[in-house]
């Protein structure tokens, strides 16, 4: 998963997964050593008019 993280990226983790309690602490401690951030969703979503390409990236119109 850390391999195909990019700028930008959301990083969508069930609460029900049998493994994420214990891999999340791993995964966002490697995160931040690569200098990433970890915010929530809502501060990075565009707002107004926008929409979604097929790689999932959201723009403004």
């Amino acid at each position: 998963m850390l391999k195909n993280v990019r700028s930008g990226s959301i990083i969508l983790f069930h609460n029900a997964a049998e493994h994420t309690p214990e891999a999340l602490p791993g995964i966002i401690e490697a995160l931040q050593a690569d200098g990433y951030t970890i915010v929530p969703v809502s501060q990075i979503l565009l707002s107004g008019d926008t929409y979604i390409d097929n790689t999932g990236r959201q723009w403004a119109k």
